[in-house]
């Protein structure tokens, strides 16, 4: 079948996109990004502070990964930027090194992002079951939370009753209209309370200076050498692994959130092309920004690439022309906004009583360790792993306990058949030796495998040993019911598995 296009889709053109022809998808896409940007502005400076560069890299990386992944990415309405994660894994290397080396490893890291995202790295996705999902989600409601706790400690006491109003704002604030997001309503009241009256609090300003002027592309300073390249390779891996799980974690939460798909293979390539650019803008990379991600998707609605775009150009346009304006804004009324959306992001339901008395045990533990592995690293991509472990291992178990032995003598006394019902592979067939009778047993014996697939070596291996047994005690062992995968497997490694 030819791919051309229909005459009638030549005639209607590109579709275009939902905020051109409708008035009210673009407000929520514009306030949006608007939203998103302001809270991007301390995190980027509190994430550069952690790679030990100038407050003005966060924010030029921020700036340039929204603006390319709203370009380039997989999922829409995703918001990524200067993340904490990225800066642990390189701020070692720009202490030994320097900044020049710093930005080599975002170029490269983006390249190896391109190349995972081409090999398919997006499929390995499936493979993350729900338990850790739920843990993934509940571990970052909980790090959004820890991240604000600095900023309620040693703090002038005005800092509490803005945060409660910011709170209250958000809370109370939709019952009214929801045609302004409300923690732009809460940041613009509680800044203009704040400077009105004249209440001395900690403020952006406090964070870092903010740039004034646009980022300026050009080649990292390093040499270009094998010496430099084997320097700065581990450092761009890591942080290419560490970004790619977070982004993808974070598309999936998104598409679930959205009742929508998105191309995760695009993602994955995406956040490539978004460091690459970023590094030859002198920034320091990132990935997806869950909390900002949440701010955008989940409190204020938005569903579009226009969100992500204007979330990165509002951010260069607040720093450099209202910067004087964005520096005033209290810190409460940004923390006020990062609780709400920690609330937001907890699956609560996960923890209700009712939900862990029906729950198997089992998948409780493996959220339980994707959580306290979160918390305990700060690493969401550590969690993940870990609790996908965990969960594998729990698996393995169960299944292992689904595989059972039953025989059944032939009333003449000279035949018995065995029934294996269940799943065969290396944690369920290393007890299947065990379950026979071969001194008993007479002359001849059936295993029957028609309700049982087999899925290793490992179980080729134990029906082998099983008629080696046999055979030393001259008995003849036949094997029926295959399937064809299991039979297929079974001839051609059967025999070979053993030396001579």
């Amino acid at each position: 079948m030819s791919s051309a296009l229909s005459p009638s889709a030549w005639l209607r053109g590109p579709r275009r996109p939902s905020w051109l022809s409708d008035p009210k998808v673009l407000r929520t896409e514009v306030l949006g990004g608007l939203v998103v940007a302001l809270a991007l502005i301390p995190e980027a400076i509190s994430f550069s502070v952690i790679a030990g560069v100038d407050p003005a890299v966060g924010l030029f990386a921020s700036f340039t990964m929204a603006v390319t992944i709203a370009l380039v990415g997989g999922r829409p309405a995703m918001i990524s930027a200067a993340t904490g994660a990225v800066a642990l894994v390189i701020a070692p290397l720009n202490r030994e090194h320097g900044f020049g080396y710093l930005v080599a490893a975002v170029i490269l890291a983006g390249v190896f992002q391109i190349v995972l995202g081409a090999l398919g790295v997006a499929k390995l996705m499936r493979f993350v079951p729900r338990s850790v999902m739920v843990g993934f989600v509940n571990s970052l409601a909980i790090l959004i939370f820890m991240a604000q706790v600095p900023e309620m400690t040693d703090v002038p006491w005005p800092v509490y009753p803005l945060i409660a109003a910011g709170l209250a704002m958000m809370v109370f604030f939709p019952k009214l209209t929801t045609v302004v997001p409300a923690p732009l309503v809460s940041i613009v009241i509680l800044t203009v309370i704040t400077v009105a009256a004249g209440i001395a609090v900690p403020t952006v300003g406090d964070k870092g200076d903010l740039p004034s002027s646009l980022p300026v592309p050009g080649l990292p300073d390093v040499p270009f050498t094998l010496d430099t390249l084997t320097t700065v390779a581990p450092y761009a891996f890591a942080m290419a692994l560490v970004g790619l799980m977070e982004s993808l974690m974070t598309a999936k939460l998104v598409d679930d959130i959205t009742d929508t798909r998105s191309s995760k293979t695009r993602e994955s390539v995406g956040q490539g092309v978004a460091n690459i650019v970023t590094g030859f803008f002198g920034g320091m990379g990132g990935c997806a920004m869950i909390g900002q991600t949440m701010i955008n998707v989940r409190v204020s609605g938005a569903r579009t690439r226009l969100s992500t775009f204007l979330a990165g150009a509002f951010l260069m346009v607040l720093c450099i022309v209202f910067g004087p304006v964005v520096s005033d804004i209290p810190m409460a009324a940004l923390v006020a906004v990062m609780v709400m959306v920690s609330v937001a992001t907890f699956d609560w339901h996960s923890i209700a009583p009712r939900t862990l008395r029906r729950m198997p045990v089992g998948e409780t533990v493996v959220m339980l360790v994707t959580v306290v592995c979160v918390v305990a690293t700060h690493n969401l991509a550590i969690g993940v792993v870990v609790g996908s472990i965990a969960a594998m291992v729990v698996f393995a178990r169960r299944v292992a306990r689904l595989a059972e032995v039953t025989a059944v003598t032939d009333p003449d006394g000279r035949t018995v058949v065995y029934r294996v019902t269940g799943e065969l592979f290396f944690a369920s067939s290393n007890e299947l030796v065990g379950q026979f009778s071969y001194a008993t047993d007479p002359d001849r014996v059936v295993i029957d495998l028609s309700a049982a697939h087999i899925w290793d070596a490992s179980s080729v291996a134990a029906l082998d040993a099983v008629e080696t047994k046999y055979a030393q005690r001259g008995k003849t062992v036949e094997i029926v019911g295959l399937n064809e995968p299991s039979a297929r497997m079974h001839k051609t490694l059967s025999g070979e598995l053993t030396g001579s």
